[in-house]
């Protein structure tokens, strides 16, 4: 793609597995990309060099073109401290948990570094290029694992006063004798609408439904996917599953109507490709219990931006300093 914009982002997606690089210019075009692996070492040092490798390659890239990377923007899974660069938590990283990362990659690479959530990421990138382009106040929920959520309010992401805001999918919905959560909470909406919850409502249903298709994969094997490719066969039990999912959902969404008043909530992550299996079921718990002008007003949409909506809203962060 031809660079019609020659100041570019370079926005980093930081995976547990693999890290992915790639150019984004100010009006949301990407460009040269770039994957590597994620160091699985303990020293931090490793996860810097791996990702200014991955920049300066995508800087050498966008070059032959007469474009440059003005600035680098990188989005962690886990809680970070935006101000100061440092990762707070992330289970699948622990050699940068402590770690100045944005410190260290500004040193190594002689530019603007900034580090966000993946989650919070997300939901800028949905804001600018997909679901909710437009709208100023939403929230958005990725359905993958867990459950993450980022939260803008008034086109400004919302971090709260410790970094930590948005852990919708750490909100109670079954207080009384709920799931327990690995955060050791009981009843989180993680444990009723992520796939690893769809998974264990599965095997949970299944001693009791004799005709589903899903007794014929060993439970050992049973994924997320495989429940919705029996949904989609009309399989009754996969149906439930995801009717179990919508209304859990529904409950969450319905606090979040009621607390932030946002125009749209975005479903993203994995899970979403089941979007139809359990929206409506979702937009209907929602108006049961919201109250009727903020639920009428919020629309709940599939995520548009994929894979990229995180990459995406790291490039609207880093444009977006550089414009103040």
């Amino acid at each position: 793609m031809k660079h019609l914009n020659k100041d570019l982002v370079c926005a980093v997606d930081l995976g547990g597995t693999n890290l992915r690089a790639a150019n984004v210019d100010s009006e949301g075009r990407i460009h040269e990309r770039v994957k590597l692996p994620t160091p699985g070492s303990d020293n931090a040092q490793d996860v810097v060099e791996a990702i200014a490798s991955a920049v300066i390659r995508c800087d050498e890239q966008a070059s032959t073109s007469g474009a440059r990377v003005h600035s680098v923007s990188v989005v962690v899974p886990g809680s970070v401290q935006a101000e100061t660069g440092v990762i707070v938590n992330a289970p699948n990283l622990p050699a940068v948990v402590g770690f100045k990362l944005s410190e260290a990659l500004k040193a190594k690479l002689q530019r603007l570094v900034l580090i966000e959530n993946d989650a919070n990421a997300a939901a800028l990138g949905e804001m600018w290029q997909g679901a909710a382009r437009g709208c100023r106040t939403i929230v958005c929920l990725t359905l993958g694992t867990g459950v993450g959520s980022g939260i803008v309010l008034d086109g400004e992401l919302w971090r709260g006063t410790d970094g930590t805001a948005g852990e919708i999918g750490h909100t109670s919905i079954e207080p009384f004798g709920g799931v327990q959560c690995k955060c050791g909470n009981f009843g989180c909406l993680e444990v009723y609408a992520s796939a690893t919850a769809i998974v264990r409502m599965t095997r949970e249903m299944l001693e009791n439904n004799l005709h589903s298709i899903l007794r014929s994969i060993p439970s050992d094997n049973l994924t997320a996917h495989d429940v919705y490719k029996a949904a989609m066969a009309d399989d009754e039990l996969a149906h439930d599953i995801f009717r179990s999912v919508g209304t859990h959902l529904g409950v969450a969404i319905a606090n979040v109507v009621n607390t932030l008043n946002p125009e749209m909530i975005v479903i993203g992550g994995g899970v979403s490709a089941a979007f139809d299996l359990f929206a409506d079921i979702a937009r209907s718990e929602m108006m049961k219990r919201a109250f009727p002008v903020p639920a009428r007003r919020c629309r709940i949409a599939r995520a548009e931006c994929g894979d990229d909506a995180g990459l995406l809203g790291a490039a609207w962060l880093a444009i977006q300093n550089r414009l103040r």
